[in-house]
């Protein structure tokens, strides 16, 4: 492997693992239950909530992938990708800011004495995820805006970019559930409100950023 390729290997990996923090951040559904789950459960009951949830994404990420892979041709176009980075941008932008109105406490579900297996705590987190399609639209969105789906990229380049989407939603699991387990006497529905609220903000400055430098025909990745 050449100088070049490593690059081109590392930017897929980087962008791939902030597709996979960014679609796993909100505090949807899965979200809401992966933090039940840790809160009345253990972390480990809400590790493998967040890892049910993962695989889902994977599943979208890959048919978003497939999908774009057919007009791939179209979206290399200079303009169309100028237009492509935009409109993924303001895709962005508005799940931000719909992320940040959201109210968590709407995702509350009963929790049930019996915790169940991992395996059952995995499952159902899969099928919780699964039965969103509207997934589908932030990773058009996140796609478009990180220019993933490339047709001089090899095909072992872009699987390391999906296996790095997985590595990036591993992580925020990972992470999402170590923080709340330490601070599990202090961690409420207001926290979650709040780490809502602070991850739409996060979302929405980044895609009027990347708008700005897409507009001045500058990039950040």
């Amino acid at each position: 492997m050449n100088w070049f390729e490593q690059i081109t290997v590392l930017d897929v990996l980087i962008k791939g693992f902030i597709v996979g923090v960014v679609v796993s951040a909100p505090m949807g559904p899965v979200g809401v239950l992966c933090i039940q789950r840790t809160l009345n459960k253990g972390r480990w009951y809400g590790f493998v909530t967040g890892l049910g949830a993962a695989l889902s994404d994977i599943i979208y990420a890959l048919i978003t992938g497939y999908g774009m892979s057919f007009v791939v041709e179209f979206i290399e176009n200079p303009q169309t990708l100028y237009y492509s980075q935009l409109i993924g941008s303001v895709m962005l932008f508005g799940f931000g800011l719909y992320t940040f109105r959201s109210n968590p406490a709407q995702n509350i579900r009963p929790i049930s004495a019996n915790k169940g297996s991992l395996v059952r705590n995995f499952v159902t987190a899969f099928f919780v995820t699964l039965s969103n399609p509207f997934i589908i639209l932030l990773f058009i969105g996140l796609f478009a805006r990180f220019s993933f789906v490339l047709p001089e990229r090899f095909f072992y380049e872009q699987s390391i970019g999906y296996l790095a989407i997985v590595g990036g939603a591993i992580t925020w699991w990972f992470l999402i559930t170590y923080l709340v387990n330490k601070l599990r006497t202090r961690f409420d529905l207001r926290g979650i409100w709040i780490l809502n609220r602070i991850i739409g903000v996060v979302v929405m400055i980044a895609s009027v950023v990347s708008a700005i430098f897409t507009l001045i025909g500058k990039t950040l990745y």
